[in-house]
């Protein structure tokens, strides 16, 4: 069980760390168009892709969330497909 505990610690930390990063990009993104109308053009799909990321972010932290609660509430631990999903987020990331 501790590894489990260690992954998902280093998972949730994972994640924030993307969202860390992608928001200050978005942050900059969003000066940057501010000053211009026509900038929208030229950077328009990278800000879709920030706040997809950001979306993405948050359905991982739900999933982690959910199989914590879910370890909470089982004495047994976490079935195969817990840990399956629990993989699943650790292996793939935010910032794919």
């Amino acid at each position: 069980m501790k590894d489990i505990d260690k992954y998902l610690a280093e998972a949730i930390e994972n994640i924030r760390n993307d969202r860390d990063t992608t928001q200050s990009l978005l942050e900059d993104v969003m000066k940057y168009l501010a000053r211009d109308d026509s900038h929208h053009e030229k950077v328009g799909q990278v800000a879709a892709k920030y706040v997809e990321t950001l979306q993405r972010s948050n359905e991982q932290l739900v999933k982690v969330a959910a199989l914590l609660q879910k370890k909470e509430n089982k004495a047994a631990g976490l079935t195969a497909s817990d840990k399956n999903e629990l993989f699943d987020i650790i292996k793939g990331g935010v910032g794919e």
